[in-house]
């Protein structure tokens, strides 16, 4: 038994680095192909079916924006109306409306994929 111990820690996969993991926690775009960069037909129809079949992820992503944003917009309410810090209001202000238009693209990208007729 005691052999085995680091077996199991050579087959364990390297652990993806955290700057890496933030970045697909917050953005989707790892989770789609390029349609436009498809040789042929085929590869396009295979591209556009699987962002088609992704894009059941979105919602998700959609969520989380939806807390930053809210989290922001709370800030700047905080700075504003508690500790008179109108520079660090704006800052949360301003992020949370650039977080807003975020959710705006997801939720277009994700009606379009899921609902519209692209072929």
């Amino acid at each position: 038994m005691p052999n085995d111990a680091p077996q199991q820690e050579e087959a364990a996969s390297p652990a993806m680095p955290f700057r890496t993991l933030l970045y697909r926690f917050m953005f989707f775009d790892w989770l789609f192909r390029d349609v436009s960069a498809a040789r042929n037909l085929f590869e396009r129809h295979a591209a556009l079916q699987h962002n088609r079949f992704m894009s059941r992820y979105l919602p998700v992503y959609l969520r989380r924006w939806s807390v930053v944003a809210a989290f922001d917009f709370a800030l700047g309410f905080l700075f504003e109306r508690a500790l008179q810090a109108t520079l660090l209001s704006a800052w949360f202000f301003t992020w949370s409306c650039v977080t807003i238009s975020g959710m705006v693209v997801i939720t277009a990208a994700w009606l379009f994929l899921t609902f519209g007729r692209l072929s």
